[in-house]
């Protein structure tokens, strides 16, 4: 099993002027401890379960741009990029930028949006969950589209594109793999059956939850002939290591259940990650532990 770390919020001593220094340190000792990926989320304002909305948030792919410029390993993507936030040829060649100058290093994670107040609060459109469903849909069409190479237009429901020219294209191959996120089983898990090299479900929701889910994403991939081990199965969750916390042990046995269940690639955030000592932990007696299941 692979380990990734989401840093989903900036609240850290130090004010603005420390954010740059804090998460620098993060990148590299979560890349010097044996993390496979990082990652943020590609919100505006904080969300609900996490803080309050006007707690400190950067935007995820200038934030993912200063991550690979400070890593050299680490692969790096969003949890996950609403569909709605930005025209999705922009957004293709944003991500093939951050592919290209990071090495080869990008995810592309892309979902269907769900926070109606930052969206409102900015300005952006916030259609029906059908809409943003199908528009999803066209996203990841335009995404494989893209990076064929092909510049033919692209006319769909929602998005015309007359010449989605696309150079360079990304240094990943066939391209950064698509992660949606998500774990609909009507919709969203068809997606990633059709058109994703990552699912992207909730440890949250305990193993026996994801295993249910892992199934019907593999009959879906069986009603189109898709092998299902093509997909790469992750996960997202949280542990708080330390003392008067989580022991080392107890996070090594909730990674070996969500690898029982069919997880690949657990993706956590750390309490107190700001800090660098759970990090550390982390390296230093679980992930050289999980890496054999």
């Amino acid at each position: 099993m692979k380990v990734g770390l989401q840093v989903p919020s900036f609240t850290w001593s130090g004010g603005p002027a420390r954010l740059a220094a804090v998460l620098q340190r993060i990148g590299q000792t979560a890349e010097e401890a044996g993390f496979a990926s990082l990652w943020v989320m590609d919100h505006f304002f904080q969300i609900a379960m996490i803080g309050k909305a006007d707690e400190p948030m950067l935007e995820g792919y200038n934030t993912l741009s200063f991550l690979a410029a400070v890593t050299k390993r680490v692969r790096l993507g969003t949890l996950v990029t609403g569909v709605i936030y930005r025209y999705p040829g922009i957004l293709i060649k944003t991500v093939t930028t951050l592919d290209v100058l990071s090495g080869g290093r990008a995810y592309f994670g892309i979902g269907a949006a769900w926070n109606q107040r930052e969206a409102i609060g900015l300005g952006i459109p916030f259609p029906p969950l059908r809409e943003r469903f199908e528009r999803l849909e066209e996203t990841l069409q335009i995404a494989k589209h893209m990076w064929s190479g092909k510049t033919t237009a692209y006319n769909g429901r929602y998005c015309q594109l007359a010449e989605p020219l696309c150079v360079p294209l990304p240094l990943s191959q066939p391209h950064p793999p698509i992660l949606v996120g998500g774990t609909g089983e009507k919709k969203t898990l068809r997606l990633v059956a059709q058109y994703a090299d990552a699912c992207n479900l909730y440890a949250f929701d305990g193993a026996d939850a994801v295993r249910a889910k892992l199934a019907v994403l593999r009959r879906h991939c069986d009603e189109i002939d898709r092998p299902f081990d093509e997909i790469e199965r992750t996960a997202i969750g949280m542990v708080d290591i330390g003392p008067g916390k989580m022991s080392p042990q107890e996070v090594i046995d909730h990674c070996h259940s969500m690898s029982e269940a069919g997880i690949q690639h657990l993706i956590l955030s750390l309490a107190g990650v700001h800090e660098i000592t759970p990090i550390d932990k982390m390296g230093q007696e679980v992930i050289p532990a999980v890496s054999r299941f």
